[in-house]
């Protein structure tokens, strides 16, 4: 009966705009990053920065919005909870990228950096996977498009970890002074949760083809 009541009230398709202007601002966010990577100076870098906080900023506000349509919805175009979690996802990987870029301007980190710079557009590259899958929401016969791009989401994250252990080997060995090891390890450390960010935002889209198709 609840079923029969669920497909004679249309369900309200405003969320899947704001999905899709959270996952494009993530994707603008993670290109942002690879710039700032990329750039060896120092004031066009904070410039950079600035760009990547009004980024963050933006995301916020989706997030914010998402969640207020969320509680004055009846009827929703999949579970709340899932709603819930993919926003939340998507911001914590703009959190995450913003946080990454934040703590390389406060340690003074040397750029470009080789190890930096891969994780950055691995983050680049699974942005551009989520964004592909959100969009494909709206049409839930687009579930292999969206299945397809979070395997690859995945298949990103396992590469970051990878890069990520052989470079806090190598921080270890090559790197005497304590406080430059540790601050090396921060900042990958927050790169590479942003890469496990993704794959908690795909975690969800493939939890919403499962319950939906």
């Amino acid at each position: 009966m609840a079923n029969l009541f669920s497909f004679l009230i249309p369900k309200e398709k405003k969320f899947f705009p704001m999905f899709e202007k959270a996952s494009g601002n993530v994707v603008m966010i993670a290109k942002t990053l690879v710039q700032m990577v990329n750039t060896n100076e120092p004031e066009k870098r904070k410039a950079i920065l600035r760009e990547i906080e009004k980024l963050e900023h933006i995301g916020d506000s989706v997030a914010h919005e998402i969640f207020i349509e969320l509680g004055t919805t009846f009827i929703t175009p999949f579970d709340r909870e899932d709603i819930h979690a993919l926003t939340s996802a998507l911001d914590d990987v703009a959190d995450f990228i913003h946080g990454s870029a934040k703590r390389m301007e406060m340690y003074k980190l040397p750029l470009p950096d080789p190890t930096i710079t891969r994780l950055a557009e691995l983050l680049e590259h699974a942005a551009e996977e989520l964004n592909t899958a959100v969009i494909g929401l709206e049409n839930l016969k687009n579930a292999d498009i969206i299945k397809a791009a979070c395997v690859r989401i995945n298949s990103i994250e396992n590469h970051a970890d990878d890069i990520f252990d052989s470079a806090i080997a190598r921080l270890f060995e090559e790197k005497e002074n304590a406080v430059e090891i540790l601050k090396n390890k921060e900042v990958l450390s927050v790169l590479e949760t942003a890469t496990d960010k993704c794959e908690d935002a795909a975690n969800v889209l493939e939890a919403i083809i499962v319950k939906n198709v």
